[in-house]
């Protein structure tokens, strides 16, 4: 299941990709990061900490904001991994670089890489901005029927959201996404996932907010 993916991903080559004019304030940088046996492939994700000003407690990959000093997009999400989970760069094979994305309220745009990195992992989570790390094996997520909607706002603004749920974390969002575009990419599972519109979502009371 490995090499197919790592072959799949030949089409994403990693670029020295910088955040585009006028959004440096707004552009953001993950990692997804494989590692395991090559027939059991897990991907690290990481619970933020509850205390966090913006999508506090929800599952996320490792990365973070852009900054002036980093040399590249990449940089940053090697720079910023380092600081949530104690990976050093050094330890990363960066192996494709995936189109990027808005997060869901659309106040960040943020570039994926996806890297390898030979197990064991021994990750210190920086308390401050992650509550826990988590390995989710990749044949989980191909499994169809664990796909689930939950429910958000009131009303005639009421909205589904698709998540995956395993263990006690639920996936979804931006993350979630991310995750099925690039298995539909290199697995072909046709996931096929219904998210609301824009319009849909601004009828939410506090868009920004969600959790």
């Amino acid at each position: 299941m490995l090499e197919t993916i790592k072959q799949q991903l030949k089409s994403f080559p990693v670029a020295p990709v910088l955040p585009e004019s006028g959004n440096s304030g707004s552009t953001a940088a993950v990692l997804l990061i494989l590692h395991g046996e090559p027939d059991n492939p897990l991907l690290v994700l990481t619970e933020r900490a509850q205390h966090l000003n913006s999508y506090a407690g929800e599952v996320a990959f490792p990365g973070g904001m852009w900054d002036s000093d980093d040399r590249d997009l990449l940089c940053t999400a090697l720079r910023e991994t380092e600081e949530e989970i104690g990976l050093p760069p050094n330890l990363v094979t960066p192996i494709a670089m995936l189109p990027s994305t808005f997060t869901r309220d659309r106040n960040l745009v943020v570039r994926p890489f996806v890297g390898l990195v030979e197990s064991p992992l021994k990750l210190k989570p920086e308390p401050a901005e992650i509550a826990s790390v988590f390995d989710l094996p990749i044949a989980a997520l191909t499994e169809l029927n664990r796909y689930q909607y939950f429910e958000m706002g009131a009303g005639a603004g009421v909205v589904k959201f698709p998540y995956f749920e395993y263990q006690s974390y639920r996936v979804w969002g931006f993350t979630l996404k991310v995750m099925v575009d690039m298995l539909n990419i290199t697995l072909g599972t046709q996931i096929k996932l219904r998210y609301p519109t824009r319009q849909q979502f601004e009828k939410l009371d506090h868009p920004r907010n969600l959790s």
